[in-house]
């Protein structure tokens, strides 16, 4: 399913693709938020997510400039290599990620690192690397101050930051994250997520504020 969540001129396509996240031995299914950001010549995908054709498709004509991975879960990266084969496209992973990925991909490496304060362009929109480990070490969000908006993956949801009961993940760590990265948004800056319906950082910041004063 794909809708356009932005403006004509610089457009925030969001498509939901279906499949089964893994990890520590369990299996559950899952629905992501693959984000597409850029205009109608060239973009940028968030999370390629389960299904590379679908992405594609939803991509069109456009440029492929390049493909940004929040995390490296494996329901967030399991299309991003056939997509980045079928584009040409480079895979950006920040590097703290990196035994995550080799469980999904153990014979290939992410063509570039992301790093914390590094921009990413694609069709005029500039994106913002925000470092924020928690539920993953090499978990970031994209920030787009120009379109009021930050990409999350699975570090901010709508009702609370993301789930840090698995290997690689610890609350503490998220919750500083989010206090030092996040809360200095601008309140009425848009939260899109990996996962489920988007809010706002004003809408999340008094129940964030109390967990990150309590320092767990």
């Amino acid at each position: 399913m794909a809708e356009d969540t932005g403006t004509s001129s610089i457009p925030i396509g969001k498509l939901v693709t279906s499949g089964v996240f893994r990890l520590d031995g369990g299996e559950w299914e899952v629905d992501n938020n693959v984000w597409i950001v850029g205009d109608e010549h060239t973009a940028v995908v968030i999370d390629a997510a389960h299904d590379h054709a679908a992405i594609a498709r939803a991509l069109g004509d456009r440029e492929l400039m390049a493909i940004v991975c929040t995390h490296a879960h494996n329901d967030h990266i399991n299309a991003a290599a056939a997509l980045a084969d079928l584009t040409d496209a480079p895979i950006l992973l920040h590097p703290d990620d990196a035994v995550l990925w080799s469980m999904l991909y153990p014979e290939r490496e992410p063509d570039a690192p992301l790093l914390q304060g590094e921009r990413l362009r694609a069709g005029g929109v500039e994106l913002e690397v925000l470092h924020t480990p928690g539920h993953a070490p090499g978990a970031v969000c994209l920030h787009a101050p120009e379109l009021g908006v930050v990409f999350t993956g699975d570090t901010l949801f709508k009702g609370g930051p993301g789930a840090t009961g698995r290997s690689y993940s610890d609350f503490p760590t998220i919750i500083s994250s989010i206090g030092e990265r996040l809360l200095a948004l601008p309140p009425e800056t848009v939260v899109h997520t990996g996962h489920g319906e988007s809010t706002t950082i004003g809408d999340e910041a008094p129940h964030l504020e109390e967990w990150v004063r309590r320092g767990h």
